[in-house]
């Protein structure tokens, strides 16, 4: 049986977000849901000097009832300038950021108008920098759970069933998921801070490099 995941769009996701991406057979992206503040869908977590750093993209406001995937990017703040400089200032000292550099600063030097948008090119270039190839594909109307505290909740869809991970891979409050075992790797601030898991999919890449893949 083809194993299905759902998952909500994640501006530059936690690890655990991608590690769905790459065990499961096929990962439907949920785009109609609504939208709420603090989540992964604009919100990622980097390691810094001073701790835990929370980077927003910052999005137009809309009247309720509208979905995820309606939702523009504003350039309010030059968050963009912001938030590059904030990835500078955490990991110039990696062993990976210059050789990644090039791929992820086009990000913060262009406008994508919409926020799934521009996730899905985030995506797409992580995916391929990280050497995996998932079945991707984004939801055609709401999918709903049977339970909002439970992943292992198997909701038809299609001929298939889904694991639901909307409300497990959380910013503010995650749900258990036993399928994820953080596995320590060296960090830039490890010797300040002590391991961080679970941060933004960045944090990897920077510190691992190509060995990234093995680590979800």
């Amino acid at each position: 049986m083809v194993k299905t995941a759902v998952l909500q769009t994640a501006y530059f996701g936690p690890i655990q977000w991608y590690q769905k991406l790459h065990r499961y057979d096929r990962t439907i992206i949920e785009q109609h849901d609504s939208y709420q503040k603090q989540t992964y869908r604009n919100r990622c977590i980097i390691a810094t000097a001073n701790g835990l750093q929370a980077l927003t993209v910052p999005v137009e406001r809309l009247a309720d009832g509208h979905e995820v995937k309606d939702l523009r990017i504003s350039d309010h703040n030059q968050w963009r300038r912001t938030h590059w400089n904030a990835l500078q200032s955490a990991y110039s000292e990696s062993p990976f950021f210059e050789y990644y550099a090039d791929d992820i600063r086009p990000f913060y030097e262009r406008r994508i108008d919409y926020l799934i948008d521009f996730n899905e090119e985030i995506r797409q270039t992580v995916c391929q920098l990280i050497d995996i190839s998932p079945a991707v594909e984004y939801s055609t109307a709401y999918l709903p759970a049977d339970t909002a505290h439970d992943k292992t909740a198997l909701t038809a869809v299609g001929d298939g069933s889904y694991d639901d991970f909307r409300q497990v891979i959380h910013a503010k409050h995650p749900l258990p998921d036993a399928d994820f075992q953080p596995r320590r790797y060296w960090q830039v601030f490890e010797w300040r801070h002590g391991f961080q898991s679970n941060l933004s999919i960045l944090d990897l890449l920077f510190c691992m490099g190509p060995e990234s893949v093995y680590y979800l």
